[in-house]
């Protein structure tokens, strides 16, 4: 069983894989990052499909949060000031509008600084899973 979170990430994205591990050295949360390439995705409960759609925060318990929700729960992880920033994403008025960012950057990673054609996510993947 594990005891750390995992983050899954698609580790063929360099703006994906970027971000990742500037976030390892800002907020120094205690979780295992992996890109979804390398992960035993069928162990850790999700899909291939999932994990190419969104990054994943998937808990020692088995508890999926994918997209913004899965930032909220590294942001609750890291603690000190980043814990308030994670649990005012899960409420509901702005956990809607960190969706909406969420995917506006997902579905354009690849048009982002680092972002190459390799982040691109396919027309008919953009928006949902």
């Amino acid at each position: 069983m594990r005891t750390r979170p995992v983050l899954v990430y698609d580790g063929d994205c360099r703006f994906c894989t970027s971000s990742v591990a500037f976030l390892q050295r800002l907020l120094r949360a205690d979780c295992t990052t992996t890109p979804w390439q390398y992960a035993d995705l069928t162990s850790l409960g999700t899909t291939e499909q999932r994990a190419t759609y969104e990054a994943l925060w998937i808990t020692p318990t088995g508890t999926v949060y994918g997209g913004a929700q899965a930032v909220a729960e590294l942001l609750l992880r890291a603690g000190k000031g980043w814990a308030f920033l994670g649990a005012l994403l899960t409420l509901p008025p702005v956990r809607r509008l960190a969706h909406g960012v969420y995917r506006l950057i997902a579905d354009n990673r690849d048009r982002l600084p680092g972002g190459t054609a390799a982040c691109a996510l396919p027309p008919d993947r953009r928006g949902r899973p």
